[in-house]
This record gives structure tokens, C-alpha cells and sequence, in this order.
């Protein structure tokens, strides 16, 4: 075995590739940095795990927090027993970004898709249309905000999580949107930072 005084990538790296070499299972690794006193935890991606009460003064309905600089959403459900971390696509510019305080107004397994007036005007190519299934650019869940054309969405393009990528919206797995979709319901608040 080896002893393992700080974890980085690199060393993290080196350590599960003597394991995996030594024929041990490497365990998921999760990193707590000191921040002015306080222990963050990271898991291996580096999203910061992230306590609820800076942002909301209460979980009622389940609370959502989008950070678009991390791309990553947070969730955590009305009892505080359950936190969930999703990579996301954020927006591609700050001009197609929303910030602030909305919430779910609507949940849709199966959505269809049309593009907003001012994609139109930026893509007049684009179908006016799409139903739901494999080609729909909004995945398999949508859950609609309060505000206007956004969305917390699934995407058929992998591609796009992690990156700015999006027309506005909040893209996510098809997988974990489906996952999110069962956590959450209509009133489930929302902060996009």
C-alpha cells in the first residue's frame, strides 16, 4: 500500500494506478480543502459540495441552486435529508444568461421543443418544431420556470455538459434530469448564481 498525505490529481492518478497494477479496487475519492477555517468537501471532479442555508432561508418545496461560473446544480430536498450534484451546460454567453430567483412552474416527461423568437432570428434554419424523442434538443424531462423560454432540461448532446452550450437553459444528463424530474415538483424553488 501507499500512503497518501495530500491528494491532488497527480497524486490521486498515481495512487489508483497502483492500485488498479496491485489488483485493488480503487475507492472513490473525495478531497476536503481548509477555506478560512471551514472544511469543503470536493469530490473528484472538484464541484464543491455546497451547504443550502447561504442562498435559501428555508427548503420548503425542495431547493435548487444553478451555479453558471461552476456549471453545476445543486439540490436538496424539502427535509434536508437528500443532496444531489449534477454537472451542467449553462449558457453561452452572459447575454442568454438569467440570474436570480425563480421556481418550477411545470413538469413535462416528454417534451416537445420550439425555438424562442430571438433563436429564430440567430438560427432561421431551425425547424419551427420538434416533438418529443431522440431529436428533441430538450432530452427526455423538461421542468419549466416561472420566467419566460427557461428551462431545466435534459439534452440528447452529451457534448454540451460542462460547457457554456446552451440558449438560455440549464442542460443536464438525460439521465440525471430523469432522476431531478422525481425529486422535484411544481413550487420547488430555484437560484440561478
Amino acid at each position: 500500500m501507499f500512503k497518501l498525505s495530500k491528494i491532488n490529481r497527480r497524486n490521486f492518478l498515481t495512487g489508483a494506478s497502483t492500485l488498479a497494477v496491485s489488483g485493488i479496487a480503487a475507492p472513490a475519492l473525495a478531497q476536503t480543502a481548509e477555506t478560512g477555517g471551514e472544511a469543503v468537501s470536493h469530490n473528484i471532479s472538484s464541484f464543491r459540495s455546497l451547504d443550502w442555508r447561504p442562498y435559501f432561508s428555508n427548503t420548503n418545496n425542495g431547493a435548487i441552486l444553478v451555479d453558471t461560473t461552476s456549471r453545476v446544480l445543486h439540490f436538496w430536498n424539502e427535509d434536508q435529508t437528500l443532496y444531489k450534484l449534477y454537472p451542467t451546460s449553462v449558457p453561452m454567453n452572459e447575454d442568454l444568461t438569467r440570474l436570480g430567483r425563480t421556481s418550477i412552474v411545470r413538469k413535462v416527461d416528454g417534451p416537445s421543443w420550439s425555438p424562442t423568437p430571438s433563436m429564430k432570428i440567430r438560427n432561421p434554419e431551425w425547424p419551427d418544431y420538434i416533438g418529443p424523442g431522440p431529436e428533441n434538443p430538450l432530452g427526455t424531462h423538461a421542468l419549466y420556470l416561472s420566467w419566460t423560454y427557461y428551462r431545466i432540461h435534459g439534452t440528447q448532446d452529451t457534448r454540451k455538459i460542462g460547457r457554456r452550450s446552451s440558449n438560455g437553459c440549464i442542460g443536464l444528463y438525460n439521465e440525471h434530469i430523469a432522476e431531478l424530474f422525481a425529486l422535484t415538483k411544481n413550487g420547488t424553488q430555484v437560484l440561478l448564481i
